[in-house]
């Protein structure tokens, strides 16, 4: 049964992420709030998690995990950014954005689109995972929380606990949050091409 970390959502409590940051290190997988609903994430090495996670989902092998990073010079490190890209990017995170871009050599090849080497990268705009992964000083790698034969992202960290509570290390409670999809953009080719439309929209994509 997983431990239950009630974490404030504008002033997260360190001392209790820290454990976060433990479990996580030791090999954990945990629920977790984001800017547009819960994940479930693991360290990026670790193969087991990933395997556990996929299970929960009920995920293939060519699921496109999503890596969250805390900044751009993190993102940076993961992905294949030129100039262009890297305005773009400045100019549209933090916030409820995925981008898909060419994987760095720092990406595991298990972990990358394997026909097109790219992995999906964002920058949340949530105090708790910026908290979170501060301390974890790495990224998170991610997938929404969809239960099988689910069509939306699980909101409610106690039906969370109730629901999958036994297969997971811990459940990061940061309150409810509605469904706030995010919009996923393909940034491989001359232009970006808007995959999902998404909750992202809402600002203006600018270049």
């Amino acid at each position: 049964m997983s431990q239950t970390f009630y974490i404030h959502p504008d002033n997260p409590q360190n001392r209790l992420l820290e454990q976060v940051v433990k479990i996580l290190n030791d090999g954990g997988v945990i629920a977790f709030p984001t800017d547009s609903g819960y994940s479930l994430g693991c360290l990026l090495d670790n193969k087991n998690g990933v395997e556990r996670i996929c299970k929960i989902r009920q995920l293939d092998k060519y699921h496109n995990f999503t890596l969250m990073c805390r900044d751009l010079s993190e993102l940076s490190s993961y992905a294949m950014v030129d100039n262009i890209t890297f305005r773009l990017l400045k100019n549209n995170t933090p916030g409820k954005y995925v981008f898909i871009l060419p994987a760095s050599k720092e990406v595991p090849r298990r972990l990358m689109n394997d026909k097109r080497k790219t992995i999906g990268l964002r920058i949340p705009d949530n105090k708790i995972d910026l908290a979170l992964l501060d301390l974890l000083g790495q990224p998170l790698m991610t997938t929404t929380l969809i239960l099988p034969n689910e069509e939306q992202a699980q909101s409610d960290p106690d039906e969370i606990e109730d629901k999958i509570g036994h297969l997971l290390d811990a459940v990061v409670h940061g309150g409810y949050i509605g469904q706030q999809p995010t919009t996923v953009i393909d940034l491989t080719n001359d232009y970006p091409d808007i995959i999902r439309q998404g909750s992202g929209d809402i600002k203006p994509f600018e270049s």
